[in-house]
């Protein structure tokens, strides 16, 4: 098993549309296929598990369907708020969540400290993450500290930028997943993709599960990682 994974988590509202369902119907089976992976990945020890599940481009969508994915955001940190006991999993969250509702930003950040000590899986949630703008911000707030005379131009290099990154306190991910059978990146963590492994589904998320993340686990131990080197 990979030390951290991260996954594109494509096909709601495909699978909705095939079963002549809703978009708020497959988001909802999106969120209830991502708790039984967290679940299965934790028992397997999985250390890191990144999910793409709101990106900074998702707010052009229809505004129906972005007021019912606030909603499932809300209803999905609540239900781990209230799991906290029942499980070892530790909760984190990158992206830039100072545009959503006050009530959402506060039970995020009280799911970030109530799961801080837990030593299972940690699930990183992006949420209104972008990778351009993750990069846009830490360039600007470089150059801040570089004003603030906090570091020194001459220091700037990638572990410089790392420090900055959302990611700082977690490793890069070493296969990156995407489902629905598309294959690109989508904005998602473009930095720190550099030596990831790619591997793509043709399964609508709903229809994910452990067996699926099994085979992709299988294919990326087949591969050689050479970082550039021979």
């Amino acid at each position: 098993m990979p030390e951290h994974i991260a996954i594109i988590m494509d096909g709601n509202r495909r699978w909705a549309k095939k079963r002549l369902l809703s978009v708020a119907a497959g988001h909802k089976a999106g969120a209830q296929t991502l708790r039984k992976l967290v679940e299965a990945a934790d028992l397997r020890g999985l250390k890191y598990l990144t999910v793409y599940a709101f990106s900074t481009e998702n707010w052009t969508r229809d505004k129906a369907e972005v007021k019912n994915l606030m909603n499932l955001i809300r209803a999905f940190v609540k239900e781990y708020i209230e799991d906290t006991d029942k499980n070892n999993i530790r909760m984190r969250v990158i992206g830039d969540i100072s545009q959503f509702e006050a009530d959402i930003r506060e039970k995020i950040a009280f799911l970030e400290e109530s799961t801080k000590a837990k030593t299972g899986l940690t699930v990183i949630l992006a949420l209104n993450y972008g990778g351009r703008d993750e990069i846009s911000r830490v360039c600007l707030a470089v150059c801040n500290d570089v004003l603030k005379g906090i570091i020194n131009k001459s220091d700037i290099n990638e572990e410089t930028l790392k420090k900055y990154m959302d990611t700082k306190d977690f490793p890069d991910p070493e296969l990156i997943i995407r489902t629905a059978g598309e294959k690109r990146l989508s904005n998602f963590l473009l930095w720190q993709s550099a030596y990831s492994e790619f591997y793509f589904d043709d399964a609508l998320w709903p229809d994910y599960n452990i067996q699926k993340l099994e085979e992709a686990v299988r294919d990326f131990n087949k591969r050689g990682r050479r970082f550039g080197g021979r």
